[in-house]
């Protein structure tokens, strides 16, 4: 009775003194509305990681000093030498292209054809010269540039980037160990160099390696008998074609330069030290598993019960006497070297010292910053077992291990999107550039770096295919003289694409490469 009498007084008061039950209605209605529309927003803006604060890649820093009227340069060849910071480079490429959707001309597999002359055909996509538009081109070739100017437009910008030889003897040899038969044959470097006619044959695949390795790279001849014609006619060929030669040793100096010519901000050559050796040679075997395992067989690495043998690190260390052998052995990359070495800082001259020393410390203030925000462990770099998503742990290749990195574990979702493109391993990056320009069908689509389990290429350049469509497991390599493997998959523009890949071996087959 009580109970009734209060609901009618309450229903005298919202009918008579303060309204009709409608406009309550209504109103509470549209209270419920709004606090549900900011309850669903609060939510939304915490599962999509929105950054309460503009994200450090898009503050002023990111810019660098003015550049003046200067229009970015978008059509870029980069001769990616072997061990010379060359994948660091490779990555800068990469996220540029990315963030502005430019065409990248990709390899079928992971290299352009190497250690074989570039071809243009060996590029994804190729319709015929410059049928088709492309940016970029900077995986592994040897250089030909006839080729090259067939995939690339006229007004195309070259560079690339070389290293003292010692320094890339010494990484050739840990990294190619077991795939050079020169330096497979070898104790270690020291031993090689007292003698390297002793375990040299030019007519051994994978050779190129252990000599003069980076005229090859350059498509020169490596293996001609040193000559002062010989030097000049190939630095002169070099040159004609190359508008920037960086130098590794002087790797800051060297993207400075290289912003100024590209005319980039800052942030497009910040970087992170990618596909770097730990310095210590590990002892203790890091590849295992299936398709690892393959790779690994392939390139010499000897494997038993589905496990991998560790052999010993090779020893490194040279006397002054054997570097300066070295050098001779290599004679025509050490005076190409000391030729744009010398034109290097001649460039930096002319560019003002003053000025480069105050950009150069923008920069390492900037790539400082940018670890402090990016990486775990003030950006210490990590071997690749402790690193927790898979698809950005370095390709272990050789008797030594390659290190990466970790991303910060709470970032919002532009500046990790930002972080992770500088610390994508190359692989993996080629993978998603490759899934973007040639979609595939969504059934067979995997996440960026899975098809780096389908295809990989072993140390030596020899690309490795799963091949789950016979019986057994089988590898194909790109071994010449082999027996051949009709592959067809689809083009950028949906037509049948058919690739040969070279020398099908078949089950546990192991088989060193020549």
């Amino acid at each position: 009775m009580f109970f009734r009498r209060r609901a009618r007084m309450f229903c005298w008061l919202l009918g008579g003194r303060l309204g009709p039950v409608w406009m309550w209605k209504a109103l509470l209605l549209f209270v419920a509305i709004a606090f549900a529309g900011q309850l669903l927003g609060v939510i939304f803006n915490k599962s999509n990681g929105q950054p309460t604060a503009h994200s450090v890649f898009s503050s002023p820093d990111a810019q660098g000093p003015s550049l003046g009227s200067c229009r970015p340069h978008t059509h870029i060849m980069f001769l990616k030498t072997h061990k010379t910071a060359s994948s660091t480079v490779l990555n800068m490429l990469y996220r540029f292209g990315e963030e502005r959707n430019l065409r990248f001309a990709l390899p079928l597999g992971y290299q352009l054809g190497y250690p074989l002359p570039f071809n243009a055909h060996r590029v994804k996509g190729y319709r015929g010269p410059r049928a088709v538009e492309f940016h970029v081109i900077g995986n592994h070739m040897r250089f030909n540039k006839i080729e090259v100017e067939k995939v690339m437009p006229e007004d195309t910008f070259y560079f690339s980037i070389i290293r003292d030889p010692v320094a890339m003897a010494e990484s050739s040899f840990a990294y190619y160990k077991e795939v050079a038969p020169a330096f497979r044959k070898a104790k270690g470097l020291g031993d090689f160099t007292d003698d390297p006619k002793k375990y040299y044959d030019p007519r051994l695949r994978n050779n190129h390696y252990a000599r003069n390795l980076l005229s090859f790279d350059f498509g020169l001849d490596h293996n001609a008998n040193f000559s002062m014609a010989l030097a000049q006619h190939s630095e002169a060929v070099v040159r004609k074609t190359f508008k920037l030669i960086l130098v590794s040793e002087y790797f800051d100096q060297s993207m400075i330069l290289l912003r100024h010519a590209l005319c980039w901000p800052l942030d497009a050559v910040v970087s992170f030290s990618l596909n770097a050796r730990q310095q210590k040679p590990s002892s203790t075997g890091v590849m295992s598993g299936s398709w690892v395992g393959k790779a690994a067989a392939a390139a010499g690495v000897s494997s038993r019960g589905g496990r991998l043998q560790a052999k010993m690190a090779p020893s490194l260390s040279l006397t002054e006497d054997q570097k300066e052998k070295l050098r001779q052995w290599n004679a025509l990359d050490w005076y190409l070297y000391k030729a744009f070495n010398r034109t290097f800082w001649e460039e930096i001259s002319r560019f003002g010292h003053a000025q480069m020393e105050k950009e150069i410390t923008l920069l390492r203030t900037r790539r400082e910053d940018l670890a402090r925000v990016c990486l775990k462990d003030g950006g210490k770099p990590v071997e690749a077992h402790r690193i927790r998503d898979k698809n950005i742990r370095p390709f272990q290749s050789g008797l030594v291990k390659i290190l990466g990195y970790e991303l910060q574990p709470v970032l919002d979702n532009a500046t990790r999107m930002a972080c992770l493109r500088m610390i994508r391993p190359e692989i993996q990056y080629k993978d998603l550039l490759d899934l973007k320009q040639f979609p595939q069908p969504p059934a067979i689509q995997g996440q960026p770096g899975q098809q780096s389990q389908g295809l990989m290429v072993a140390a030596g350049g020899t690309f490795l295919r799963r091949d789950s469509s016979r019986t057994g497991e089988k590898v194909v390599g790109g071994e010449p003289g082999g027996r051949t493997l009709e592959e067809v998959e689809r083009d950028w523009d949906g037509s049948r694409l058919g690739k040969r890949n070279q020398t099908l071996i078949q089950g546990q087959e192991q088989k060193r490469l020549r």
